[in-house]
């Protein structure tokens, strides 16, 4: 079985930066976990960097969330030191809008049997990047680890992973 683990924006700026939240701390561990099981198996694994110019709030993004974050060159950009040397060796999406397209053109390529989504916001990069690789491998099983993401918004959480479920994307260890 060809599996895939996608590590979804799991930045400075999300965990204790410009955006951070109280409950993004408590994902690394389990995501450090699961990203060694993957090692382990010799699976693939793939990330997603949140990246920014300084004119990020001239941005249609920028002028919802006037919060100027992950800006390229900073601390805030760089993925959590936790995670870093795990994911030195595996391939990063840049991405300057909540879901990759390029993640997507990756996915269709090169089709997995099994893929599954960890990181940050739930109900923003997590979902948009589910739905891409729903979108390019139609066939695979998707799923996304609900201990292995985070929130600032629990209802807004919940309904995304309705939403999720809705598309035939697996919620696994869904809290309620």
């Amino acid at each position: 079985m060809k599996k895939l683990l996608i590590v979804v924006d799991v930045q400075n700026d999300f965990v204790d930066g410009a955006l951070g939240f109280e409950k993004a701390p408590s994902i690394i561990h389990p995501i450090k976990e699961k990203i060694l099981d993957y090692l382990r198996e010799d699976a693939t694994i793939v990330y997603t960097l949140d990246t920014h110019e300084d004119d990020y709030l001239d941005t249609e993004e920028g002028a919802h969330l006037p919060v100027k974050h992950c800006l390229k060159g900073t601390k805030g950009h760089e993925l959590h030191p936790e995670l870093k040397p795990l994911l030195q060796d595996a391939k990063v999406f840049i991405k300057d809008t909540f879901p990759s397209l390029e993640l997507g053109h990756y996915l269709r390529e090169n089709p997995f049997d099994a893929i599954e989504l960890v990181g940050l916001v739930s109900n923003i990069c997590v979902l948009s990047n589910a739905v891409i690789a729903k979108a390019a491998n139609p066939n695979a099983k998707i799923t996304v680890d609900a201990l292995c993401t985070a929130s600032f918004d629990e209802d807004l959480e919940n309904k995304a992973f309705d939403v999720l479920e809705g598309l035939h994307i697996g919620v696994t260890r869904r809290r309620r």
